[in-house]
């Protein structure tokens, strides 16, 4: 008996391919495209939910693609009113909905696409939206949503009070994943665009409530080198270690004053330093690693000459020693007013941002120009 050919069996092509499965194939499609749950004809297994939301979610996607190319050409016609009002009007479609993830990519593209057209006040309104729409949706932070409120942040009017207002509302809105004062990620991303638009006092109060003490170091250096006299390079980094301190951030208290300290081109190679103050910053290093209240309290007493070129040196100390040394707090601290306030912001037991911008202000190391 000779075997049955291939070609004469129902069940094969003539290259070897089971007809079924390609069979299968295209009624897979066929069910993509009529948007039906299907049961496939070969164990009539039903299409996972997975896949099933991988269709949904490429349709919406594509219903959003459609809907911004209209909008598009709206901006590009010159119709900026009008096309904002489509946006506002889509945006509370979407909310009514529970779209969430559409009306956040429509508000955001939109954004972005209004600050091509310099359009400030459309695209903040738009930028306002996105963190609408975060808040609402009680949306976890991840690094992807953190960078692209960066981005929107990078877009908007250095002056303008949008800007302030939407940065304060976008760390608020980040202190669900971690940070009393905002996530570490958003400062560091916010220090980073301040820092390139030259804004070193608002970087250096970012890069303080990251962990990027490296990238804060570079900074300072370049804040010292432009705007700083040469008496004072050991100040800029002696103020940053001391609050990163203030701050229980002995990591990046460490990596921004040995960065710093080798990249100033105004720094000799150290330690020992030749700069009284940074001797200091580095023996404080040292003493807070061991915790030995009787080496706290002799540096203090010995770099006291030092320590009174600024007057919240000793302030800042006196919470030093409280967190790392066991020292009781004062019964009566002697700082208040814009001082306090600024400790205040510093150590996280101020409840509203306003305070926290408004230390930034009064934050840098000495008066510049």
């Amino acid at each position: 008996m000779f075997p049955q050919s291939p070609t004469n069996s129902p069940q094969h092509t003539g290259y070897g391919k089971p007809r079924g499965s390609v069979e299968l194939k295209a009624f897979r499609v066929r069910c993509v495209n009529s948007r039906t749950e299907c049961c496939c004809c070969c164990g009539g297994t039903t299409m996972s939910e997975q896949e099933s939301l991988r269709c949904s979610s490429a349709r919406n996607r594509g219903g959003v693609q459609r809907v911004e190319g209209k909008l598009r050409a709206s901006v590009e016609k010159g119709d900026y009113y009008e096309a904002h009002q489509m946006y506002r009007t889509l945006f509370f479609r979407y909310m009514s909905q529970a779209k969430h993830a559409e009306a956040r990519e429509l508000m955001y593209n939109g954004a972005l696409l209004f600050f091509s057209y310099n359009q400030q006040n459309s695209a903040a309104d738009l930028s306002m939206l996105v963190l609408e729409v975060l808040e609402k949706s009680e949306t976890k932070v991840e690094d992807d949503i953190l960078e692209s409120l960066a981005k929107l942040f990078g877009q908007m009017d250095q002056n303008s009070p949008e800007r302030v207002a939407f940065v304060s509302r976008a760390l608020k809105w980040s202190t669900g994943g971690s940070g009393k004062l905002g996530h570490p990620k958003l400062h560091q991303l916010l220090a980073v665009t301040l820092w390139k638009e030259q804004n070193y006092s608002e970087s250096r109060y970012h890069f303080l409530h990251s962990s990027d003490g490296e990238g804060c170091a570079q900074m300072l250096v370049e804040y010292s080198a432009s705007r700083g006299f040469r008496s004072e390079v050991d100040m800029f980094v002696a103020q940053a270690v001391l609050q990163f301190l203030c701050l229980k951030n002995k990591n990046s208290a460490s990596v921004v004053f040995s960065t710093y300290t080798e990249k100033h081109p105004s720094i000799e190679k150290g330690p020992p330093f030749v700069q009284p103050l940074l001797n200091f910053i580095w023996f404080l290093l040292l003493a807070v690693d061991g915790g030995k209240l009787t080496v706290f309290t002799v540096l203090c007493e010995q770099y006291q000459p030092s320590l009174k070129r600024d007057p919240m040196y000793n302030e800042y100390l006196d919470r030093i020693g409280q967190l790392f040394f066991g020292v009781p707090p004062k019964q009566s601290p002697s700082y208040g007013g814009l001082l306090g306030n600024l400790l205040n912001s510093l150590m996280g037991s101020g409840e509203d941002d306003d305070g926290a911008e408004e230390a930034q202000e009064d934050s840098s190391p000495i008066e510049l120009d």
